[in-house]
């Protein structure tokens, strides 16, 4: 049985490019940082999580609810194959449980704040917004897509953000944790115009202080799908 089963819907996704330095210290054991056309990339990604049960079981008042997220992309040689995956910096979400329940088992980064989103729509546009208080600020990320449906390229920027199936945790500088994650090919929605009204520093530390003066590479919506997170392994 998948340790948990979802749907991530409506992930805006920031994608940054970023000195390869920074991440080092922050890149579990075994794993290596996965470019892109040369480029090291983190994103910043907003998303809804629903239907969530975890052991297959729902949680009350822990089935649908926000996440957002600081990333970056590594990959790991097993088997005669690259498996491609992510490492979150931090993960946001406003329940406890969901908090505890990750750092204690997976060694994850999670955080608990207040959080609230919306998603807006006219007759040629939609508008989601996911926002989170952290420190008496609120930070907020918003971006206005067309609404036709389109394909994510084969081989696009665009693939290489939402195509890693696998999550990767530093437990400490000599262990990995490993967990797929499995989801059908995803489309987007096409940006029209973004906005980012967040502290980098406040949220994440030091090291990412200079995102605030940074424009992201690219900007997309993914539309999302049913998810299952799958048990890790050392």
């Amino acid at each position: 049985m998948s340790f948990l089963t979802a749907e991530w819907k409506n992930l805006a996704l920031f994608n940054y490019e970023v000195d390869a330095k920074i991440l080092e210290k922050y890149v579990p054991p075994g794993t290596e940082i996965d470019l892109w056309n040369n480029k090291c990339y983190v994103s910043l990604v907003g998303f809804m999580f629903k239907n969530t049960k975890v052991l297959g079981i729902k949680v009350p008042f822990h089935v649908n609810f926000e996440e957002v997220n600081l990333r970056f992309y590594v990959k790991r040689f097993e088997n005669g194959q690259w498996k491609r995956g992510v490492v979150f910096i931090k993960e946001i979400v406003p329940k406890i449980a969901i908090t505890f329940i990750a750092n204690t088992l997976y060694k994850e980064h999670y955080q608990t704040n207040k959080m609230k989103h919306s998603v807006t729509e006219n007759e040629d546009s939609k508008t989601f917004v996911y926002q989170w208080k952290n420190h008496n600020k609120w930070n907020s990320i918003e971006v206005q897509t067309e609404k036709q449906k389109k394909e994510i390229e084969l081989n696009s920027e665009a693939e290489f953000i939402t195509e890693h199936y696998f999550g990767y945790t530093k437990y400490d500088k000599n262990t990995t944790f490993e967990y797929e994650v499995t989801h059908p090919r995803w489309e987007q929605l096409a940006i029209i115009d973004y906005k980012i009204d967040v502290d980098f520093e406040d949220n994440y530390g030091k090291d990412f202080a200079f995102l605030n003066q940074s424009k992201p590479l690219s900007t997309f919506l993914a539309i999302g799908s049913k998810i299952t997170v799958e048990n890790k392994k050392k």
